[in-house]
C-alpha cells in the first residue's frame, strides 16, 4: 500500500512564516543572556519529553508543573526581548499616509529635518571626533523617544553644530549623557539610555557604545558616538553597531532617518 503525503500551499505558508519567527528570535537575543536562558529552558524542555517517554510518573509529574507555569515565566525572563519583537513589528507596519494615525487624530508631528540641518550634526561630529570629545546623539525615527527625552533636560532647540559642541564640551552640565534629535529640532540633552544587555561585544567599548546599542535595540532611532579615546565616528541601528564609519557614510543614515519619505 503507497502513502501519499500531501502538501498543501497553507502548509508552505505555515512553515515559512515559523522560519521566520525562529530567525528573527534568534536576531535578537543572539550574543545576549536571554540566549543562555533559552537554551537551557529548550534542555528542559527535551528532558522532560524524555521522562514522559519512560513513563517516570513522579518526576514527570513534577517537571510538568514546572512546564505548565513556563509561559508566565518566559514573560517575566524574555520581557526586553518581547518588547524588541513587538517594536520590530510595530516599525515595519507602514501606514499610508493617506490614513496615518497623525491624520486620522489630527495630532502634530515632527517636522522633518533639511539637508542644511543634516549638514550641521555631520559638522559637529567631524569637528567633536577631531578634537576626541565624546558624544552621544540619538537621533529619532518613527519612535519619538518621548521617555528618553523626559529622562533628560529639554532644549526644544534648532539643529546647530555649535550647539552639539558646546553641550558636548567636557566643563558644560550637559556633556555627560546623550541628546536627542526629533525632526529638525534638539529635544534633550543629558538623556538616560538603556544600556545592551549583549555579551558578545569587544570588552574595549565604553558605556557609550553600549548605550547607543542599548537604545537602538528597543527603538527605531540611529545612535551616532564619537568616542573620547580614539576620535571615531560610531553608528548602532537596529541593536547592530557599525565602527569608524565616514562622514559620507554618516550622511547616508542619517538621511535615511531624518528625510520626510516622499508618498
Amino acid at each position: 500500500m503507497t502513502l501519499f503525503i500531501t502538501i498543501r500551499v497553507l502548509d508552505v505558508v505555515d512553515i515559512l512564516l515559523v522560519a521566520l519567527l525562529m530567525y528573527q528570535m534568534y536576531r535578537i537575543i543572539k550574543g545576549t543572556v536571554a540566549f543562555s536562558i533559552f537554551i537551557g529552558i529548550f534542555l528542559v524542555y527535551v528532558f522532560w519529553l524524555v521522562v514522559k517517554a519512560m513513563n517516570m510518573e513522579l518526576l514527570g509529574t513534577l517537571m510538568g508543573q514546572f512546564i505548565g507555569v513556563g509561559v508566565l515565566a518566559l514573560v517575566v525572563v524574555f520581557q526586553p526581548e518581547i518588547r524588541r519583537f513587538l517594536l520590530l513589528i510595530g516599525t515595519n507596519y507602514q501606514l499610508s499616509r493617506s490614513f496615518g494615525l497623525e491624520k486620522l487624530f489630527n495630532m502634530d508631528s515632527p517636522k522633518p529635518a533639511t539637508d542644511q540641518q543634516i549638514k550641521e550634526i555631520i559638522r559637529a561630529c567631524d569637528n567633536l571626533a577631531r578634537s576626541k570629545t565624546g558624544a552621544l546623539i540619538i537621533v529619532a525615527h518613527k519612535n519619538e523617544l518621548k521617555e528618553i527625552i523626559r529622562s533628560g533636560e529639554k532644549i526644544n532647540a534648532r539643529i546647530s553644530s555649535f550647539l552639539l559642541e558646546t553641550i558636548f564640551f567636557k566643563n558644560t552640565p550637559l556633556h555627560d549623557g546623550a541628546v536627542v534629535v526629533v525632526g529638525n529640532r534638539l529635544a534633550a540633552a543629558r538623556c538616560i539610555l538603556p544600556i545592551t544587555e549583549r555579551t558578545d561585544l569587544d570588552p574595549a567599548l565604553g558605556l557609550r557604545h553600549r548605550a547607543a546599542i542599548g537604545v537602538s535595540e528597543v527603538t527605531d532611532a540611529l545612535s551616532i558616538v564619537v568616542s573620547e579615546e580614539s576620535g571615531f565616528i560610531s553608528i548602532a541601528i537596529q541593536g547592530e553597531l557599525k565602527h569608524k564609519i565616514s562622514l559620507i557614510q554618516l550622511a547616508t543614515e542619517l538621511e535615511k532617518v531624518m528625510v520626510e519619505e516622499v508618498a
